[in-house]
């Protein structure tokens, strides 16, 4: 096995562990729902602080079930990687092309290939 390889692996398995060590030994803060998102984080430390707040704004849309609701996050998060794939890969295909046209009109390498 090649030294990139064995690194990979190692790699790997780091992420994997840190995926799932938190989850298995119950690190969370809140008991209820240990891995809540930061928005109702934010909502409860202001309700701790401040009973009467009201918010300024409402919500345009807002779903009708949490699934919904992770199922909307999780089609944008991948219309976002689906551009930036697709804007990685045009500049990627636009510079091999560059490449290739310099050595097309650099011409070939041995003045003598393609003679017989």
């Amino acid at each position: 096995m090649s030294r990139n390889a064995k690194i990979n692996l190692v790699l790997l398995a780091l992420v994997a562990a840190l995926a799932v060590l938190p989850l298995a030994l119950g690190l969370g803060d809140d008991k209820d729902e240990p891995f809540t998102g930061s928005d109702g984080q934010a909502q409860s430390a202001i309700a701790e602080d401040h009973p009467d707040y009201e918010p300024w704004f409402s919500p345009l849309y807002t779903p009708p079930s949490g699934e919904i609701e992770s199922g909307l996050f999780s089609l944008q998060a991948a219309l976002g990687a689906g551009v930036l794939a697709y804007y990685f890969g045009l500049r990627r295909g636009r510079r091999q092309g560059e490449e290739r046209a310099r050595t097309a009109a650099a011409g070939p390498a041995d003045p003598t290939a393609g003679r017989d």
